[in-house]
């Protein structure tokens, strides 16, 4: 088909989901000082994190008092298995239900996850469910940790731009609490476990022929991605014999400072653009300091990522996941132009994608 006919991938709709358990900050918290308490424990000087954190609440698929006990690695993917079958359910009805579509009509199925093991993959579980065609193409993606939301709509955005026409469900979903692991006194965990919680989203995405500006929505129109050598160390996982154990460097902010700009210019040198055509930003809250961070060196005035700021505020940061929760209540407003999408992953990765708002 000639590039002149094609539209660029679009985003039909959107969906998120969170498992029942709400777990208040304040909760958290406190158990938290139960749980690492000891003579050689840094819970006293680190409890300020859970309270400057931006966080006020988030979702867990396991009860507060599931964290008292210690868990091995057959009981976590089992609850994992479990709770992310339910959540992208969850998700992928609403989404298609919004779309006006059904599991029929979906071409292809792109599920990320990071935070437990599928062999069938979830998305092969989930067709067992959901009334998808036999011949359904599914891609399951692993590692791609926080940046596995932005990365997620780019690789949709490529699997439906290859065959016009078709439609693309993403599905992400993160059980981050899963991973906590009692025993570990180490900062990193403690500071994961003042951050993470649970969530899911679905969005369905497609590219179809000889549509016009006002009938393409919002566009998902350039993605890339940049990872810089020898970061392995700055976030990831480490497998662990009761799970997996957090790896989460405190220079990500000080990173952030250094490389994110001139990353991001090079990526939209490449589109040809640059910072003074994005209408907006849509990022992952990675936490406060990262958020802060990223206003600093984008030149923003300290707030001016209040969709980031909210959902970090309401659902802590749920990796992947998260972004398209902001990007969910961005779509909400339809602010016109052009945004940035972006997260930071394991690699160490600054994802990026941009979408036209008409």
């Amino acid at each position: 088909m000639p590039l002149s006919t094609m539209s660029p991938p679009r985003l039909l709709s959107l969906a998120t989901a969170v498992p029942r358990h709400r777990l208040d900050q304040g909760d958290v918290a406190a158990i938290a000082r139960r749980i690492f308490d000891g003579p050689a424990s840094e819970i006293d000087y680190m409890l300020p994190i859970f309270e400057n954190a931006g966080i006020e609440q988030r979702y867990s698929c396991v009860p507060l008092d599931w964290y008292l006990e210690p868990v091995g690695w057959q009981e976590r993917n089992r609850l994992y298995l479990d709770n992310a079958l339910d959540l992208i359910e969850t998700a992928a009805r609403d989404c298609l239900e919004r779309a006006g579509l059904g599991a029929g009509d979906v071409d292809a199925l792109l599920c990320v996850s990071t935070t437990g093991l599928s062999t069938p993959s979830l998305d092969a579980r989930l067709m067992d469910r959901l009334p998808f065609r036999p011949d359904v193409e599914r891609l399951p993606v692993f590692g791609l940790g926080c940046a596995g939301g932005t990365l997620g709509l780019a690789r949709a955005a490529a699997l439906a731009k290859a065959r016009p026409g078709s439609r693309v469900l993403l599905l992400v979903v993160e059980l981050c609490g899963l991973t906590f692991r009692p025993g570990d006194q180490s900062r990193a965990n403690i500071v994961a476990t003042a951050l993470f919680g649970d969530g899911a989203a679905a969005a369905l995405v497609t590219a179809e022929p000889n549509r016009t500006a006002s009938e393409t929505g919002p566009c998902l129109v350039d993605w890339g991605e940049h990872r810089w050598p020898n970061s392995q160390d700055v976030m990831g996982w480490q497998v662990e014999a009761d799970g997996f154990g957090v790896l989460f460097s405190k220079d990500i902010p000080s990173l952030i400072r250094a490389d994110f700009v001139p990353a991001l210019d090079r990526f939209l040198a490449r589109c040809g653009s640059d910072r003074g055509a994005l209408a907006g930003y849509v990022c992952h809250p990675g936490g406060e300091r990262v958020v802060s961070a990223v206003e600093e060196v984008l030149g923003l005035e300290p707030g001016s990522l209040a969709h980031a700021r909210a959902v970090l505020r309401d659902y802590g940061n749920m990796s992947a996941a998260s972004v398209l929760f902001v990007l969910e209540r961005v779509l909400a407003e339809r602010p016109p132009g052009r945004h940035l999408i972006t997260s930071l992953g394991p690699g160490f990765t600054a994802a990026f994608a941009l979408m036209d708002l008409p």
